[in-house]
């Protein structure tokens, strides 16, 4: 209950952190995307935490949420919607809604926004934060992110806090003409995040950095949430 005693002072202190945040674990890794920086320093991690967990939000790791699962470290939501490639007006998917913390920065960034989480408790709780925080427009949806949100496709970026041993080619399918899907890919002990770019030859394929994902429920097959 910290934040109801200390009220907007720790809202101030907040406000200060999350700018910090995004100069120390962001911009100084090298993001340089305008509207990411922007996102990152507009949404309130903090009120996206568990609430004993609030005081922690601004810290470079990832924080776990309900259902075992977790809010990813502000340094990786950063680097996957950099990599995804997107403009204000795109149409993303993202797959593993979990506290609704990225689909904020998504929608914060100007996109048309649906997601998939597998968890009905986590995808219920993180629709009423978003409505609550003023994120109404963002499509939410229950099910297995494995087979996407076809009814909507195309897209121009999907962007998942799952790995998989392979890019899932329902995903792919998925994606418009020069869209990406960045996912993280391989075994747990061995991932990096890779960037899958539909081109007309084909699926052009690339790989950045190592990262580290756990396992999921068994309706995700061999995908998993970060870390």
């Amino acid at each position: 209950m910290i934040h109801h005693i200390l009220g907007p002072k720790f809202e101030e202190f907040q406000t200060f952190l999350r700018s910090k945040m995004v100069d120390d674990q962001i911009k100084r890794r090298g993001i340089k995307h305008a509207g990411v920086l922007t996102a990152m320093g507009s949404v309130k991690r903090h009120l996206f935490a568990p609430e004993d967990l609030r005081t922690r939000a601004y810290e470079d790791y990832p924080l776990p949420i309900s259902s075992g699962q977790t809010m990813s470290q502000p340094y990786i939501v950063a680097l996957m919607m950099e990599l995804l490639g997107i403009k204000a007006g795109a149409k993303v998917l993202e797959i593993g809604t979990g506290s609704g913390y990225q689909a904020a920065c998504l929608s914060e960034l100007g996109c048309e926004t649906y997601s998939v989480e597998i968890f009905p408790g986590l995808s219920k709780s993180a629709g009423l934060t978003l409505e609550r925080l003023g994120y109404p427009a963002i499509n939410l949806k229950t099910g297995d992110g494995r087979a996407g949100w076809p009814e909507r496709a195309p897209y121009d970026g999907i962007i998942t806090a799952c790995a998989a041993i392979s890019a899932p080619r329902e995903l792919l399918n998925q994606l418009k003409p020069g869209a990406r899907l960045v996912i993280p890919i391989g075994p747990e002990e061995a991932q990096t995040l890779k960037v899958f770019e539909r081109t007309a030859e084909g699926f052009k394929e690339t790989g950045t950095t190592r990262v580290r994902f756990v396992p999921m429920l068994a309706a995700y097959g061999d995908a998993g949430r970060e870390k």
